[in-house]
């Protein structure tokens, strides 16, 4: 499911249900930031991670600890990009060779209406008013969740680049069903406050695609190189 969102350098790994995928066991280090998390916080945390360390297999890149860093990003191993997401009954793990692309972000959530007040904290007006219209359009489709789910990718990939919180304010993410498909599309992130620079040049506006299959909203975001 993520796969489709991403350029072909990317490397994905999901694992759908209770499905257990292989080599779940944590590292030591793993284990001490979870010892004293509930049993499904601990798996979260340890499937997600089982998919991460076999996407780096794909790569080439021998399997090591993946611990949390600041406000709880994950540290990489050097010369790669990457993220996470997990939800009930799902765990995906997006990795690319940092030569490929500058930053990526990916989210799946379940794919129904947001809890009643969680919108107008996350939207714009703009945005509000574009989903409405969507919703008129497209009504198979919780839109209100997808602007969720988008706003939550391209916070991933922007804080590799910037070490900075992004509030779900600070962006205006436009959403768009692709012609002819009504559980696909993309949608442009224009960033309202200073973007990162990469390479030489500032990028103000983050492109990404989405996707509903399953039950489940995916997002994704990829960064390239200037």
């Amino acid at each position: 499911m993520i796969e489709e969102l991403l350029p072909d350098a990317v490397v994905t790994v999901e694992a759908y249900g209770d499905e257990e995928p292989p080599n779940t066991a944590l590292y030591p280090e793993e284990e001490a930031v979870v010892a004293k998390a509930v049993g499904k916080r601990r798996r979260e945390f340890a499937v997600v991670r089982s998919c991460a360390r076999r996407a780096m297999e794909k790569l080439g890149v021998p399997p090591q600890p993946i611990l949390p860093g600041e406000r709880g990003a994950p540290a990489w191993p050097a010369g790669l990009v990457g993220s996470m997401t997990h939800c009930d009954g799902y765990h995906a793990a997006a990795l690319v060779r940092a030569a490929d692309l500058a930053s990526l972000g990916i989210d799946a959530e379940p794919h129904g209406t947001l809890p009643e007040g969680v919108l107008p904290a996350v939207a714009l007006p703009a945005e509000a008013d574009r989903l409405r219209r969507l919703t008129g359009e497209h009504p198979g489709i919780h839109w209100d969740r997808l602007l969720f789910s988008a706003k939550e990718s391209v916070y991933k990939a922007w804080f590799p680049l910037t070490g900075k919180w992004l509030d779900f304010t600070e962006a205006d993410i436009d959403v768009f069903a692709a012609p002819g498909d009504r559980c696909s599309g993309g949608f442009r992130a224009r960033l309202l406050v200073p973007g990162p620079v990469v390479g030489d040049r500032r990028i103000d506006l983050f492109e990404g695609r989405w996707t509903v299959q399953r039950g489940l909203v995916a997002t994704a975001v990829s960064v390239p190189h200037t």
